[in-house]
């Protein structure tokens, strides 16, 4: 791949190709230009390239000489390389590099990565990895620096923590386009210091703050959360937060991940209410391999979109030139115009948005559903494959949850968890549960099964431990180390000797996912990487997922991707009761809550 040229460097070469006075590099003829400066579809278009950017759109016949490369575009739309505004590669399971192999074909060609899942295990190291595993390939890899690891401070324990100096520290650095999702809420609302210090770094140094504000109130505290700078915000789920956060110039990141399905409702709030969508965006915020395998990345969430009722036009918007402009990117990328890098797909069906060709830097690195241009693969060091620390082999008897020892009644009330199929959310529930021999037990008539939530950095032997309901297993176990966000050790299950053997087996594994019935593994995806990435290439990853998916029905689980429910049960910063490695976390109030009512 070319190296990327800066406008300032390349301004006479554009000059002079855009006259005919040189000739280009390539040219894209006869095809039909969306053009998203004006919303409208041009067709007869020549698009005329140099230096990777753009010279001229119109004409280029006369830029055409001897050496010049010509794609005919007849009967093809043109658009600009569509962009994933926030996304957690981790969240793939696959490294960087191989993430990009599977999403450049299907028309990204930049995204904006959020690395706070490797940073809450191996802190800034992890973040440098990920930004070096992006680095020299055609993907435009921009890096958001975590804001906060841990998540929730004080409610839980990560591997490492990055405080408001190093974040400070990072915002000086090229990679960084700005700061990753500000999920601290009492922080910024409570005008916490370390949080606002890491807010002023991250706006003089003239960085996007990206937001996560996934609570009700639209009144004032919203209000407060955007004055602090955040800019725009991937946790809306309704059309009337989407219509709110618009209306006060918040960019909304309507998501659709391979768990998340929020385009559906929030998507209402341009169909239904017909506001301008410039601050529309359309993201993944985490998408897995069989769904990049089988559905795409940018180009199905954008076919969501029109789905839903959106214009295609303003859906391509949503995915270029909105996201450009929410990150101050608006000079490089976003549209097909002149000066622009070009970034380019090349679509033959608009409303499914079937993607031809893909052209990065002035280069076609895509073609025909496959890549075009040599990515290589990538080795993480060794330190970051040995992450597991539980500090024993666990047994049966470390998943048992002990009533209180004055309690002398057959039944306790205790508070539990429900999810919800593709939902975030969790419901704050509770339900009497039987009492036997001192050992509160699973209900798995009423769908109640425990929950425990190990910690796994250094050896501390602490061990949360809660119900929760609407996974429907009957039988069984499952364990990850995908735990939002601190990554610990996260055992779900019907019985104690299941579950210890799912904890055991993955942490021998050095982390990764796991599903056990009648003490025998059903499946291992194994994801030595931090507990969270593989090396091997997306067709592998995604089969190990598919047969922890299958193995997760053997239980009796039905759910879309129910262990991406699973791993956000411990994530202490969405509503409304979550589990870490502390306990009970009551995440609307923000307090711990004793397990029994």
């Amino acid at each position: 791949m070319e190296k990327r040229y800066a406008l300032a460097d390349v301004t006479k070469e554009l000059v002079l190709v855009s006259q005919g006075q040189k000739s280009a590099d390539l040219v894209i003829r006869n095809g039909r230009l969306i053009n998203v400066n004006t919303a409208e579809i041009l067709s007869d278009i020549d698009i005329a390239i140099t230096h990777g950017r753009i010279a001229l759109v119109g004409d280029a016949s006369h830029t055409i000489g001897e050496s010049t490369t010509v794609i005919d575009a007849k009967g093809l739309y043109i658009a600009p390389g569509f962009m994933d505004g926030h996304i957690h590669v981790e969240s793939s399971m696959l490294t960087v590099k191989e993430y990009a192999k599977a999403v450049i074909p299907n028309g990204t060609t930049a995204i904006f990565m959020d690395p706070h899942e490797i940073a809450n295990v191996l802190g800034l190291e992890g973040v440098k990895l990920m930004i070096e595993d992006g680095m020299n390939i055609p993907l435009n890899v921009y890096t958001t620096m975590p804001s906060c690891v841990p998540a929730t401070p004080g409610f839980e324990d990560t591997g490492a923590v990055l405080d408001a100096k190093t974040i400070e520290t990072a915002m000086k650095w090229d990679t960084i386009i700005g700061l990753g999702e500000m999920m601290n809420l009492p922080g910024v609302l409570g005008a916490n210091e370390e949080v606002h210090k890491a807010l002023k770094a991250t706006l003089a140094a003239d960085k996007t703050i990206t937001g996560h504000y996934p609570m009700p109130e639209l009144g004032s505290p919203l209000n407060a959360y955007i004055a602090a700078g955040a800019r725009c915000c991937h946790e809306t789920v309704t059309c009337e937060e989407a219509l709110a956060k618009m209306r006060l110039g918040m960019y909304v990141q309507i998501r659709e991940g391979s768990a998340w399905h929020d385009v559906k409702e929030t998507v209402k709030a341009i169909t239904e209410h017909h506001i301008d969508t410039r601050f529309a965006n359309l993201v993944s915020d985490d998408a897995h391999p069989d769904t990049l395998l089988h559905l795409g990345h940018m180009n199905h969430i954008i076919k969501r979109a029109i789905e839903e009722g959106v214009n295609p036009i303003t859906a391509i918007q949503m995915a270029t030139i909105n996201v450009a402009e929410c990150f101050n990117l608006t000079r490089d990328l976003g549209s097909v115009s002149p000066g622009k890098w070009a970034d380019i797909v090349l679509l033959s069906d608009l409303s499914k948005v079937k993607v031809e060709k893909v052209l990065i830097n002035g280069e076609v690195v895509a073609s025909g559903g496959r890549m075009t241009a040599d990515i290589p693969k990538t080795s993480y060091p060794d330190f970051a494959k040995h992450t597991m620390h539980i500090g024993k082999i666990l047994t049966s008897k470390d998943f048992e949850v002990t009533a209180p020892d004055f309690y002398a009644q057959d039944t306790i009330n205790v508070h539990v968890m429900a999810v919800s199929d593709a939902k975030v959310g969790t419901h704050h529930d509770a339900h009497e549960l039987k009492v036997i021999n001192g050992c509160v037990m699973n209900d798995l008539e009423k769908d109640i099964v425990k929950a425990v939530v190990i910690e796994r950095h250094k050896s501390t032997g602490s061990m949360g431990k809660g119900f929760v309901t609407g996974f429907s297993i009957k039988e069984g176990a499952v364990a990850s180390t995908v735990a939002h966000d601190a990554h610990n050790l996260l055992v779900v299950g019907t019985n104690d000797e299941d579950m210890a053997l799912a904890a055991n087996a993955l942490a021998e594994a050095g982390g990764g996912m796991i599903v056990v019935k009648n003490n025998k593994v059903l499946a291992l995806n194994p994801l030595p990487i931090a507990g969270l990435m593989s090396e091997d290439p997306i067709e592998i990853v995604a089969a190990r997922v598919a047969h922890i998916d299958e193995a997760w029905k053997e239980l009796g689980c039905n759910m879309v991707s129910p262990f991406m429910t699973m791993a956000l049960l411990s994530l202490a910063v969405l509503p409304e009761l979550r589990l870490t490695n502390r306990g009970l976390v009551d995440t609307v109030n923000f307090k711990f809550l004793d397990l029994f009512v």
